[in-house]
Order: C-alpha cells, then structure tokens, then sequence
C-alpha cells in the first residue's frame, strides 16, 4: 500500500471516526503536530540580557550580507 492510499484511509478515517477517537489520535501524534519547546530559566535569562544589550545599542550587529561574507571567509581559511 503506498503513503498516498494510507494518507487517504486516515483522511477517510478521522472524517468518520466519533470525537473520543480522534481525540486519542491528536494525544498520541500531538508533539509531533505541534511541538512545543521550553527554554530553561537560564536560556530564558541569557535571552533577555542580549534582547536588552541589543536594544541599549551596546552590541555588535551585522547585516546578513556581512555575515555571509564572514563565513565564506571562515569556509575559504579552512579549506572548505
């Protein structure tokens, strides 16, 4: 059977199916559907001490055209 048929069946299926099994179904693929990710206190807190050096102008940005430069650079010194 190939993806496209099983993708076909399941569409078929959960537009059919009663609310309690399509509740299960989101429950067991739910991460996956839409994941989720949680930063640690001390991500969250490195996070807001760059957001707040970005903002005071005390840090050092580059525009996406330099910063593809320095890595083509980086690439080229490294022989790759």
């Amino acid at each position: 059977m190939t993806t496209a048929v099983k993708r076909k069946q399941l569409h078929q299926y959960l537009d059919a199916t009663d609310d309690n099994k399509v509740e299960a179904i989101y429950t067991l693929l739910q991460n996956d559907i839409d994941p989720q990710y949680e930063c640690t206190p001390t991500e969250l807190n490195m996070l807001h001490e760059r957001a707040e050096k970005y903002l005071k102008g005390e840090t050092q940005t580059y525009t996406v055209e330099v910063s593809h430069n320095k890595i083509r650079q980086q690439r080229k010194g490294h022989g790759v």
